[in-house]
Order: structure tokens, then C-alpha cells, then sequence
């Protein structure tokens, strides 16, 4: 027996250390673009504009993700990466035709997110495949930390590369060049991994049948809090840079937003990694909600930073971080529990879905706050729809707590009755 549960219960080996490092090479490239709103205005857009481009762009991601799932199942997590990181590249390159906000930034911006959207979700389902049924909250943590990690890289060195005050075209072509080659090594990586097994190899690829798996296997409410982390995320991803340049946020000889993102990364990786059995020990909804609460509050924090105090934005970029820290591997694990394994892939492409929904959703609308309220109001009415999404799963999670500790309490009960006759059939002996 032991020979059998020994290989089931391994989850650290040669094929998740490639997976993580393939995460984390992706993620530096990925987040090289985090730099993408000033490129936006670099054409002429204006903060609205960034609203409307990340957007919109997210939306061909959104539209395709039941498609995007049910290829999964069928062709395999590893073909399907692959194909993501093809299409991420064809984004990046296709940029470099661009003159203005014609038509085709919203179409190549849809590639990056949708070639973005094809790795995470293949990326999740592998590792929901091969990792231990009870560990899996731990698996997804730990291979999101190689995403701090490239968290810590990406930003900076796309600072690096735009560190003129005056931003030449040529400045922007060695971004999106750097970014497409770093899908190269990733894709490597995944090509040395082994294969899982779990196909579904003559599973229709329909919108109907999206539709039939999900309604059979709903996750329920924990739905809602994709949809406020994916708002959380706008952010970070779409509007930092922005924020930084118009708010005239500057420290000598500093980079503000590499100082975010060393702060809210690295931060973000050593909670990852140092509480990574905290969700087996206290529950993942637990420790879900705790990192709502850090994420509502750190995107209220940014009221403390200003063009006066600028190195205020490690305040939030912390707070942030351990919300982020706490909040993916638990909601993304709860998320496709109620999906079996054949059927994954449906599973993580409407979680990521619903995520992509909040950025979509979120992106125009805070633009729009942003430009007739003040960033602060953005980053309050952020906040205020994260801890809302608190609030509603917490009442959604009584229930469940309430029927766990009757359960417990009977064990308890059963375990404490049943050893009593045995006792007097020994005394009796």
C-alpha cells in the first residue's frame, strides 16, 4: 500500500519544478506589458482610452474561454500551452505595426490576453491533474509564487526599457521584442514535461455543451469573488502606470513601479510560500477571506500616497501583496473543485472567465472614475466591491461551516461512546 500512496501524495517533482519555472518565465514576459497603458498613450490615448483598450481587449479572451476549456479536455493541457504561448507572441510582435488607436490595438491587445488566458488556464488544469487531491490549494500556491517571482523581474525591466522621460517608438519595439522572445524559453520548458493522461478525447467542442458542464458542476458563489479579484486586478495591470505618471509620482533614483511590484511580489511570494499548508490547516474559505480583506483595505491605502510622499506606495503595494498572497490558490482551488477531472479544463476556463469578466467589466468604468473623480475614488470603489464580495461569501460559507462542526461534533461524539464497551468487554476478560 504504502508503495502506491507514496507516488500519489508526491507533489514536488521534475515535472512540477518545470512547470513552475515555465510560469515564471512567462509571467516576467507577461508583465513586461504591464507597461501597456503607456504605450496606449504613447498613440495618443488618454487615461479613458487605457480603460477602454484593456477592456475591451480582455473581451475576444472572455468570448473564446468555453471553447478555450473544452479544447483542454480534449486536446491536453501541454498542446494547449504551447498554443497559448504561439498566440501571446503573435501579440506582441503585431504591435510593432501599430501608428494609432485604429481597430488593431484592440485586436492585438485581445491576443496578449487571450494567449495569456490559454497558458494560466492550461498551466492551472495540468497541475489540478497531477497534484494530490488534498494538496491541491498548496500546488496551485506554489506555482503561482513562480509568477511573484517573475512579478519581481518584468515590471522592473520594462522600466529599465522605458526610462527616458521622453519615450521614442523604438523604446516600445524593444519592450514587445523582449516579450515575445521571453515566450521562447516557457515554451521549452513545457515541451520537457510529461504528458498527463486525462483526456476527454470525444467530448464536443460546443457552447451548449460549456453551458450543460457548467450548470452540472456550479461552483456556486465563490464566482462572485472571481469576478471582484479580476476587478482587483485592473489595478496593478492596467492602470499603475498611469496612476504614477499622472499622479507625478517620483523618487531619485528609484523606479516607483519597481518599487511596487518588489514590494507586492515579493512580499506576496514569502506569504505564499511560508503559509502554503495554512489553507489544509484552517480552511481554504477561511483563508480566502482574510485575503479579501487585505486586498479591500490595501486598494483604500492609496489614499495615502501622494506627489509628496510617493514612497507611500509601498503601503499598499504590501498590503496588496498579501491579498493577492492569500486570495488566488484558494478561490481558484475552490473554484474547479465540483469539476471532475475530465472536465478540468472546463472547470479552470470558467474561473478564469469570470476573472477576465471583473477586468473587462472594471476596466472602462474605473477609467472613467479615474478621470472624472481622482484615482482615489478608482481605488475606493475598487476596494468597496472586494469587500463586498466578502461580505456575500462569508454569509454563503456559514451554512457550510455550520454543517462541518455538526459533523465534527458527532465524530467527536461516536469516537468518545465507542471505545466504552470495549472497555468493559476487556475488564470483563
Amino acid at each position: 500500500m504504502s508503495s502506491e500512496s507514496a507516488p500519489h501524495d508526491r507533489l514536488y517533482d521534475r515535472d512540477f519544478a518545470l512547470a513552475m519555472a515555465s510560469q515564471m518565465c512567462f509571467v516576467i514576459a507577461n508583465t513586461l506589458l504591464a507597461h501597456y497603458a503607456r504605450w496606449i498613450e504613447f498613440l495618443g490615448g488618454s487615461v479613458r482610452d487605457v480603460g477602454f483598450v484593456m477592456g475591451c481587449g480582455a473581451i475576444f479572451g472572455l468570448i473564446l474561454r468555453p471553447w478555450m476549456g473544452q479544447w483542454i479536455n480534449r486536446l491536453g493541457p501541454q498542446t494547449m500551452w504551447l498554443i497559448g504561448y504561439a498566440v501571446f507572441a503573435v501579440g506582441c510582435i503585431g504591435n510593432l505595426l501599430l501608428y494609432d488607436l485604429g481597430p488593431g490595438i484592440y485586436l492585438l491587445r485581445s491576443c496578449l490576453v487571450l494567449g495569456a488566458a490559454i497558458v494560466f488556464t492550461s498551466s492551472l488544469t495540468y497541475i489540478t491533474h497531477t497534484a494530490p487531491v488534498h494538496r491541491q490549494a498548496e500546488a496551485i500556491g506554489i506555482l503561482g509564487s513562480g509568477g511573484f517571482i517573475g512579478m519581481l523581474l518584468g515590471p522592473v525591466l520594462g522600466d529599465v526599457i522605458l526610462a527616458a522621460s521622453e519615450r521614442v517608438r523604438g523604446d516600445f519595439v524593444l519592450l514587445f521584442v523582449a516579450a515575445s522572445l521571453g515566450s521562447l524559453v516557457p515554451a521549452a520548458l513545457v515541451l520537457c514535461m510529461r504528458k498527463t493522461n486525462v483526456r476527454h478525447r470525444g467530448a464536443p467542442v460546443t457552447l451548449a455543451d460549456f453551458f450543460r458542464t457548467t450548470a452540472r458542476h456550479w461552483p456556486g458563489t465563490i464566482i462572485l469573488v472571481n469576478l471582484a479579484f479580476g476587478a482587483c486586478m485592473t489595478a496593478p495591470f492596467v492602470f499603475l502606470s498611469s496612476y504614477v505618471d499622472q499622479e507625478q509620482l517620483r523618487i531619485t533614483g528609484v523606479s516607483v513601479i519597481g518599487l511596487f511590484f518588489w514590494c507586492y511580489a515579493g512580499w506576496g511570494l514569502v506569504i505564499r510560500i511560508g503559509l502554503r499548508r495554512l489553507p489544509q490547516r484552517r480552511g481554504r474559505r477561511k483563508v480566502l477571506l482574510a485575503g479579501l480583506v487585505f486586498m479591500g483595505a490595501g486598494m483604500f491605502a492609496y489614499a495615502l500616497v501622494d506627489a509628496a510622499h510617493p514612497w507611500r506606495i509601498v503601503v499598499p503595494s504590501l498590503i496588496c501583496g498579501t491579498g493577492h498572497a492569500l486570495i488566488f490558490h484558494t478561490m481558484m482551488s475552490l473554484a474547479v473543485e465540483t469539476f471532475p477531472s475530465p472536465v478540468r479544463g472546463t472547470g479552470s476556463a470558467l474561473a478564469l472567465m469570470m476573472l477576465d469578466m471583473g477586468t473587462i467589466v472594471g476596466a472602462p468604468l474605473f477609467g472613467q472614475i479615474a478621470e472624472t473623480a481622482g484615482y482615489a475614488a478608482m481605488f475606493a470603489t475598487i476596494g468597496s466591491i472586494t469587500l463586498f464580495s466578502a461580505l456575500a461569501y462569508t454569509l454563503a460559507s456559514i451554512p457550510v461551516w455550520q454543517q462541518r462542526s455538526a459533523e465534527r461534533k458527532k465524530t467527536e461524539l461516536r469516537d468518545s461512546v465507542i471505545p466504552a464497551p470495549l472497555a468493559a468487554e476487556e475488564s470483563a476478560a
